[in-house]
């Protein structure tokens, strides 16, 4: 599992953290379930890209970018009850902070991490 750790992360991993490993993360964290083929990850690419980028280039935290694949039958996913792709999910030392579905603009990505 490649947690990127300097902004964005362009690789959906199969091999998925646990809820364990989840709740041991400390600071903030954006976790992206999707697929690949996803039409919606897709679109949604560049502007959580343009803001994770910036955010790596303009501050000095580091905001760790997980990207899950996702589907049926994933455990990870279905804990966190994502129904839709992408959903990016904010965690700070390991617990939901928001999230946000089906991201269209670079502000909405920014919103999230503001938070």
């Amino acid at each position: 599992m490649k947690i990127n750790e300097t902004g964005f992360n362009p690789d959906y991993e199969e091999e998925t953290l646990t809820f364990e490993q989840i709740s041991e993360l400390t600071g903030d964290a954006i976790i992206e379930f999707g697929a690949p083929w996803c039409a919606h990850c897709q679109a949604a690419t560049g502007a959580i890209k343009e803001v994770l980028t910036e955010h790596s280039l303009t501050t000095q935290s580091k905001l760790p970018h997980i990207k899950i694949y996702d589907g049926k039958g994933k455990v990870l996913g279905r804990g966190f009850k994502v129904k839709l792709w992408p959903t990016l999910i904010l965690l700070r030392d390991g617990k939901e902070v928001d999230r946000l579905v089906r991201p269209l603009s670079a502000d909405q990505v920014r919103q999230l991490i503001l938070k």
